[in-house]
């Protein structure tokens, strides 16, 4: 059995200064192939969900096969969303 391909993407940004890694509203990264173009800090708050969702979990109060997370930068603050993509 395959895993499923996660996509993770930017769809806002609350903070008061830009992204110091240069990150923009809908930049989107696959998972499997780029994760290492997302920012580390952010890429540590999304693992967790990441692995729950390829593993076929879902998160409480996200619509399903996703989920929503923030960049843990209290200056910056970007809003991810990561989806599953389960490919047939």
């Amino acid at each position: 059995m395959s895993r499923p391909r996660i996509q993770i993407t930017l769809i806002d940004q609350k903070g008061t200064k830009g992204c110091h890694r240069g990150h923009k509203i809908g930049d989107s990264y696959d998972f499997g192939t780029e994760r290492g173009n997302l920012c580390p800090m952010a890429m540590h708050v999304a693992f967790p969900y990441v692995d729950i969702l390829r593993y076929g979990g879902e998160i409480p109060g996200n619509p399903k096969g996703t989920a929503i997370f923030a960049c843990p930068d209290v200056d910056t603050l970007n809003v991810f969303k990561i989806e599953r993509i389960d490919e047939k």
